[in-house]
């Protein structure tokens, strides 16, 4: 009889820490697809203010001998802003040149950089997010104020900044 309730005793204790460490797991599982899934190829990502056209404007010229790394897509103050990928949030928080930012880690591990927003929706870092759900909305922040209202969309790898451009669908 003692040793049956040794055993259920230890049944009942592994049963708990797998019922606490689920999310955990859970989680894991979700970042490891994630690392693991191919990166966006050509055509592939959506536009993240559908309905709004846009030019290439990777490479331009910027202050103090930079290039732009990313496209910027103007739109209404206020646009809510769509997801290109799913994700989960690495920052959401204010930077110098960005202004108002997020970042998401995307499949493959490529960063997904949304810049010079208005505000923010209710995200924080580790949420996950997918495709099309808002992630901010349209502004002038940081080195843009003044400027038109506009989104600057950015892809970062482990070498750098890679064009986004080629890998948006155009409305």
């Amino acid at each position: 009889m003692r040793r049956f309730l040794g055993l259920v005793l230890t049944l009942a204790i592994l049963a708990g820490a797998a019922y606490l460490l689920w999310p955990v797991l859970k989680n894991a599982q979700r970042y490891a697809a994630l690392l693991s899934a191919p990166t966006p190829t050509a055509r592939s990502l959506p536009n993240p203010l559908p309905g709004t056209r846009f030019v290439d404007t990777w490479g331009g010229a910027r202050s103090q001998g930079r290039t732009h790394e990313g496209v910027d897509i103007f739109a209404k103050r206020g646009t809510p802003i769509r997801a290109t990928t799913r994700g989960i949030v690495l920052n959401v928080g204010p930077n110098t040149l960005g202004g108002r930012t997020v970042m998401l880690l995307g499949p493959g591990g490529q960063r997904h950089y949304y810049a010079h927003l208005e505000r923010y929706p209710d995200l924080k870092r580790g949420d996950w997010v997918q495709a099309g759900d808002v992630v901010g909305y349209v502004g002038d922040s940081g080195n843009a104020k003044g400027t038109p209202p506009h989104l600057h969309y950015g892809i970062y790898t482990g070498g750098g900044a890679i064009n986004p451009y080629p890998l948006l669908r155009q409305n």
